[in-house]
């Protein structure tokens, strides 16, 4: 018996890092996963390997998020999970002082609106369903101040953490649980190329964890598989942190 049997999770940003790793864990556990992601040739591999449903999508488009649900509920019959967790940190999103607006823009679109719009009209498909789970992708910089400055990450995934807690309020007496879970700095392809390009700003984030040392993605995908399973069926409008003790310290020692 797995915690997701007979359970349809349909994850955005499923192709790499967090979403990969989630896709493969809610897979293992029964799941029907839709892997939702920009990346054809990577997301197809994945579907094959875990016997799920690769879809293409860009989340910061309207029609392409609503053809992504209803493509999963005619694969499916339905959708039982949002995995909302598609995102991203371009260097160009850095000071106030110098972050452009197209910059962010792109970023708000990409982390914020895409929430918005999966909620809309995945959120629907779970109440046909009669409940379901979704999970937000937030970070620990929605609690606290980011170490390095990404404005518009930061300033998204403070959205992301209020919406979701708005959303577990009015759906809550109707079997709908929201989450917002909140990573700390975890070894993804995002903080590879950060340390790629700048070791030094990488390196500031380190300090402040207590574990000393960056998370996993299967951490996450094990944090999000409880969120996702009947486990957690009294659990919602939480700031679900998997952050390493980060937003629990000052600075630690080295």
């Amino acid at each position: 018996m797995g915690r997701l049997d007979d359970k349809v999770a349909v994850i955005t940003g499923a192709a790499s890092g967090i979403g990969r790793a989630s896709a493969r864990r809610f897979a293992a556990e029964g799941a029907s996963v839709v892997v939702a992601d920009v990346l054809v040739d990577e997301g197809t591999a994945l579907a094959a390997e875990i016997g799920g449903t690769f879809v293409e999508v860009d989340v910061a488009s309207e029609e392409s998020v609503r053809a992504l649900y209803e493509r999963a509920a005619a694969v499916y019959g339905g959708v039982d999970v949002l995995f909302n967790n598609a995102g991203i940190s371009p260097p160009e999103d850095d000071s106030i002082l110098t972050t452009t607006l197209e910059a962010w823009r792109h970023v708000q679109d990409v982390n914020l609106t895409s929430v918005y719009l999966c909620c809309k009209y995945g959120i629907p498909h779970l109440l046909a369903r009669g409940g379901g789970s979704v999970i937000n992708t937030a970070s620990f910089v929605a609690v606290l101040g980011s170490a390095t400055s990404q404005i518009s990450y930061s300033a998204s995934k403070g959205g992301v953490l209020s919406m979701s807690r708005e959303l577990a309020v009015q759906f809550a007496r109707q079997g709908v649980r929201v989450n917002a879970l909140c990573p700390g700095p975890v070894n993804t392809p995002l903080l590879q190329e950060l340390f790629a390009k700048d070791p030094e700003r990488a390196a500031r984030r380190l300090v402040h964890v207590p574990m000393g040392r960056f998370g996993e993605p299967e951490e996450i995908a094990a944090a999000a598989l409880f969120l996702a399973s009947d486990d957690a069926s009294f659990v919602t409008a939480t700031t679900f942190m998997a952050d390493g003790g980060v937003a629990a310290a000052y600075v630690t020692p080295l």
